[in-house]
C-alpha cells in the first residue's frame, strides 16, 4: 500500500517542500529510509516505532519503505517525524485510507510518548508551504503561534499524534491559531531603555539621530565612562518601528538559529547584537558545517554593536567589509550555497588608546607614542572608511552628570523626527529602479541622482575633499551624510551647513589616524 504525506525542510533561511512517500509490503518485516537523510532523520525509525506504540496505534507489521524527496536534497533534522507517522498511519489504515492529505504540510519532533516537540524554522518551512500552494499547516502546539504570522494558509497547533489522527479522521477537530497582529503593532514600540536617560553629550546625540535617520554606521571614540555603550544601547529605541515584513525576515533568522526568546511567536522590537570581543570569523558572519548565521545576521533589521573595537581579531573586523556593503553573507560548502540577510546598521566603539586616557584634559595618560599608534592602527583603513559618522565623546563634568537638562527629549520624539526624515527620504527615491530604504543604501548612481547640491555647498565639499585626502569612498559617504542631514531639515537640496556638518562628522580619522 502507497500512501504520501508532505513536510518541509530548511536551507539556509529557506525552506522547501517534501514529500514524504511510504510504501508497505505485507508478510515481510522491516523499516527503510531512504532520501538522503542525515543522521537526526535516520534516527527518526526508532522514535516514530515508540511514539506510534505509546499513542495506542498497533505499529504495521510489513515492509515499511519511507522515501523522502526530493531524494537529492540532504534532509536534516528531526521536523520529518510527524509527517513520517502520519503516511505509515495512513498507509495502515489507522488514519482514513479516503481522506486526502494533499495541500496539508506536517511539522514536528515525536518524542517517544506521541507528544509533538518543537523544532527551528518552522517560519520558514510555513513560508515555503504556502508559496508551494499547501493551503494547512500542521505544527507542534509550542511554534503554532510563530507559523500563525504566515498569512494565506491555516494553522493547526498539534499537541500529540492521538490528536492529529483524530483530526483527519474528522472525530476531533482541531481549531486553527490566529496571528494577532494588532498586539505585534502594539508591542513595535517598546524599547526597555530611553535616550532620555543619556546625561550631556549633545554632539553624540545628534550624531545617533543622523544615523538612526539615514541608517548610517557610527564610531564612537571617547575615555571610559563617557556613555558610549549607554547610547548604543538606546539606538534602537530611536529607529522607525519594525514593519511586519521586516519582523518575518528577522524572525526567520532567529527561528533557524534557535535563540527565538521562550515564549516569543514574532519579534516586535529591532534587535541589539552585542557579541564578545574573543568571537571567531564563522560566528559573526556565519558557517559551519551546516551553515548557520552569525551576529550579523542575527542583527539584521537592527543594530550590531562592536564594543572596545580595537580589541576584536583584525581579521574578524574585516570580514564585515562585505557584508556592510552587499548586506547579504553567502557561505559556500560542498554540500550546497546558503544566503543569510545582513542589513544592519554597524556601531563602533573605542578607547583612544590601551588606558584610555589619550588626549583627557584632568587623566593623565600612561601610553607612549608608539602605543597610542599601535593600537589606533588594529582599526584597517578599508573598514574605517566605511564607517560614515565618527564622533568623539568628551568627559562629562559634575553639572552634566548632577543636574538635570531641561532640553533632554525621550526616543519618543527623536523617534518621530527619524520616522519623518525616513518617509521624506523615500517618498524621493519611490520610482527609484533599485529598492532602497535609507541613505546608506544609496549606490553611486543614486547618489548622482539624489544628492543635489546648492552653489555654496559643492566649493565647501571640494574643498574638504581635496584638504582631508577623501576617499572616493569616503567623498559617497559624506554626501550620504548630508544628505541625510537635509532630510532631518526636509530639504531636497544639500545646503552649505548640511556638507559642513557632514564634514564634522567624519574628521576623527585625520585627528587619530593622520
Amino acid at each position: 500500500m502507497l500512501s504520501a504525506t508532505y513536510s518541509a525542510g530548511i536551507l539556509g533561511i529557506d525552506g522547501f517542500p517534501v514529500t514524504v512517500e511510504c510504501n508497505q509490503r505485507s508478510n515481510l518485516s522491516g523499516f527503510e529510509l531512504v532520501g538522503l537523510p542525515d543522521l537526526a532523520v535516520k534516527e527518526a525509525k526508532e522514535r516514530v516505532i515508540t511514539a506510534c506504540q505509546n499513542s495506542g496505534y498497533p505499529f504495521p507489521y510489513s515492509r515499511i519503505t519511507v522515501n523522502l524527496a526530493p531524494a537529492d536534497r540532504k534532509k536534516e533534522g528531526s521536523a520529518f517525524d510527524a509527517a513520517i507517522l502520519t503516511a505509515i498511519l495512513h498507509g495502515a489504515g489507522i488514519i482514513r485510507r479516503d481522506v486526502s492529505l494533499e495541500k496539508k504540510c506536517i511539522v514536528g519532533e515525536l518524542s517517544l510518548s506521541g507528544e509533538l516537540r518543537g523544532v527551528r524554522g518552522i517560519l520558514c518551512m510555513c513560508v515555503a508551504a504556502k508559496e508551494n500552494g499547501f493551503t494547512e499547516f500542521f505544527a507542534p502546539a509550542e511554534n503554532a503561534a510563530e507559523a500563525a504570522a504566515v498569512e494565506g494558509i491555516t494553522v493547526y497547533a498539534v499537541p500529540n499524534m492521538r490528536a492529529l489522527v483524530r483530526h483527519f479522521n474528522g472525530e476531533n477537530l482541531l481549531e486553527p491559531v490566529v496571528c494577532d497582529r494588532a498586539a505585534f503593532h502594539e508591542a513595535t514600540g517598546r524599547y526597555p531603555a530611553d535616550f532620555i536617560d543619556v546625561r550631556g553629550q549633545r554632539m553624540a546625540k545628534r550624531a545617533m539621530e543622523i544615523a538612526a535617520a539615514g541608517g548610517h554606521n557610527i564610531l564612537l571614540i571617547g575615555p571610559p565612562g563617557t556613555g558610549k555603550s549607554m547610547l548604543a544601547k538606546r539606538l534602537p529605541s530611536i529607529l522607525p518601528p519594525l514593519t511586519f515584513a521586516e519582523a518575518i525576515e528577522t524572525t526567520k533568522v532567529h527561528s533557524v538559529a534557535g535563540v527565538l526568546p521562550e515564549g516569543v511567536s514574532l519579534l516586535s522590537v529591532r534587535p541589539f547584537r552585542s557579541p564578545h570581543h574573543t568571537m571567531s570569523t564563522a560566528s559573526l558572519v556565519g558557517g559551519g558545517a551546516n551553515p548557520q548565521p552569525g551576529e550579523v545576521s542575527l542583527a539584521d533589521n537592527g543594530v550590531l554593536f562592536l564594543d572596545e573595537l580595537p580589541e576584536f581579531p583584525k581579521q574578524v573586523t574585516d570580514a564585515l567589509r562585505q557584508p556592510l556593503e552587499d548586506r547579504v553573507v553567502t557561505i559556500t560548502r560542498a554540500n550546497g550555497r546558503v544566503t543569510f540577510p545582513c542589513s544592519f546598521m554597524l556601531v563602533g566603539a573605542m578607547n583612544p588608546c590601551r588606558c584610555g586616557f589619550f588626549g583627557h584634559p584632568t587623566h593623565p595618560c600612561t601610553c607612549r607614542p608608539d602605543d597610542v599608534k599601535r593600537y589606533i592602527s588594529r582599526i584597517s583603513g578599508p573598514m574605517l572608511d566605511r564607517m560614515d559618522i565618527q564622533i568623539e565623546l568628551p568627559s562629562l563634568s559634575y553639572e552634566e552628570i548632577s543636574e538635570h537638562d531641561p532640553t533632554a527629549e525621550p526616543s519618543e520624539v527623536i523617534r518621530a523626527r527619524v520616522t519623518a526624515a525616513r518617509e521624506f527620504a523615500s517618498r524621493r527615491m519611490q520610482n527609484s529602479e533599485k529598492k532602497v530604504f535609507c541613505n546608506a543604501q544609496l549606490d553611486t548612481a543614486s547618489i548622482h541622482a539624489f544628492c543635489k547640491l546648492e552653489d555654496g555647498a559643492g566649493e565647501l565639499l571640494r574643498t574638504a575633499y581635496d584638504r582631508m585626502g577623501l576617499s572616493a569612498r569616503g567623498y559617497d559617504r559624506t554626501l550620504r551624510v548630508a544628505r541625510t542631514i537635509a532630510d532631518l531639515d526636509a530639504s531636497e537640496l544639500i545646503r552649505a551647513q548640511h556638507i559642513a556638518e557632514a564634514i564634522q562628522l567624519r574628521s576623527l580619522d585625520r585627528k587619530y589616524w593622520g
